[in-house]
């Protein structure tokens, strides 16, 4: 059976931590769907083109690796990309909570869907689009939390 999973998220913007899961979840899936959600509940840096277009340049190389931008429900872009797995990080407890509440609403909705969840490498696991984004803000060194894209791409939106 070949599957796909999604991995979907806001990557406003993308980490080297997200990056590290894309990669890794690459390896294990034939196809992978990074979902970047129109998050209307959120105030994103960047706007959906923008984000979609950033994770585009830093996953390049990665072959099975498509991106998409989406808005609605996650179960509906699951069932129209026939993905059977949706990818998830969890750096604490506190992520856990979250993604498992997440996760039984996903599986009442859609019981075929299953969800998996990654750690982070130990050297990514204090980072976050928001860290990195005030970081950014205020002028401070971001190239150890991002890709040089990324981190250029933030320059220019606080300069």
């Amino acid at each position: 059976m070949a599957h796909i999973a999604i991995y979907p998220g806001t990557f406003d913007p993308i980490t080297n931590g997200h990056l590290d899961l894309i990669e890794r979840t690459s390896k294990l899936f034939n196809q992978v769907i990074v979902a970047v959600a129109n998050n209307s509940s959120k105030q994103p840096l960047f706007d959906l083109t923008e984000r979609v277009e950033l994770v585009e340049q830093v996953i390049k190389p990665l072959h099975n690796v498509k991106v998409i931008g989406f808005s609605g429900l996650l179960v509906d872009l699951a069932k129209e990309h026939k993905a059977d797995v949706l990818v998830r990080g969890v750096r604490a407890v506190a992520d856990f909570e979250y993604e498992f509440q997440l996760t039984n609403v996903n599986r009442n909705l859609h019981p075929a869907l299953e969800t998996i969840f990654l750690t982070p490498l130990e050297k990514n696991s204090y980072i976050s689009s928001t860290i990195v984004k005030e970081v950014a803000k205020h002028g401070g060194k971001v190239a150890d939390f991002v890709a040089p894209k990324i981190e250029q791409a933030l320059k220019i939106k606080f300069s």
